[in-house]
């Protein structure tokens, strides 16, 4: 039965999702079911509580929930189907403009090698442009985000959620989360089609 107050507010990825008793990674509990409706009543950092039409619960890493539209925008807002893509490309543009400065600096002699070493630890930047699909990387929230001009959806995580509630910490050094991410084929990859299903958490390492 469908708990009266239940309003879904997002759906489980197509290859459905782990969860967890706690915000904590070390208490997994049951798996949910592919594109099964939930209701995010609590967000801690990465974590999102889901309630589920019977009145379960459990958290779940918000990040790879599918946002649910409810209905069209008012008049004056913005008919953006899911997050402006423009804060993330504005950060990563600056990001890579204070690198540069960095290299700059280190090949006029301004800067010695272990002071650029020290300047560029924690810098993490990814940009994968194809046409009018972009990937981008979010060392924010350490995930892989897919961009067709519109708007901007989780494509894959490089890590779990945060074991803590808050925000994350300042990301590991470069290469430290191993593989990246290879972008689809360009033909899956069309400004009239859907963007990729986010990955399930156990298939990123």
């Amino acid at each position: 039965m469908t708990a009266p107050d239940f309003l879904p507010s997002h759906v489980v990825p197509p290859d459905g999702m782990a969860t967890w008793a706690a915000p904590d990674p070390g208490r997994p509990t049951a798996a949910l079911d592919p594109l099964l409706p939930v209701q995010v009543v609590d967000r801690r950092g990465d974590w999102a509580l889901a309630l589920c039409s019977n009145g379960w619960s459990a958290w779940v890493d918000g990040r790879l929930l599918l946002s649910v539209p409810h209905g069209p925008p008012a008049a004056g807002q913005s008919p953006a189907r899911t997050a402006d893509p423009r804060p993330l490309l504005g950060a990563l543009e600056g990001e890579l403009g204070r690198y540069r400065r960095l290299v700059e600096e280190l090949l006029d002699g301004r800067l010695d090698g272990e002071s650029f070493g020290r300047e560029a630890r924690g810098t993490r930047l990814g940009v994968v442009v194809d046409g009018e699909a972009v990937w981008l990387y979010d060392a924010r929230h350490e995930r892989w985000c897919y961009c067709d001009g519109r708007s901007l959806e989780t494509y894959a995580v490089t890590a779990g959620p945060a074991a803590r509630s808050g925000e994350r910490d300042a990301p590991d050094p470069p290469g430290a989360s191993g593989e990246e991410p290879r972008p689809p084929p360009a033909e899956d990859t069309a400004a009239d089609g859907p963007p990729p299903a986010p990955t399930r958490l156990g298939d990123v390492r």
